[in-house]
């Protein structure tokens, strides 16, 4: 019983991780999307 209850507690824990990895991923494409389009919009007006 006390190997499923520490299976159980580090699989969690994992789970929990994995999706602060995955949210940091999709946080990072989020973030560089914006800063590209900032960038080209001022060149854009730059340009102008």
């Amino acid at each position: 019983m006390a190997f499923i209850a520490s299976f159980l507690q580090y699989f969690i824990i994992f789970v929990i991780l994995v999706a602060l990895a995955v949210g940091a991923c999709f946080l990072g494409i989020v973030l560089r999307k914006r800063k590209d389009a900032k960038r080209a919009n001022a060149s854009a007006k730059a340009q102008k």
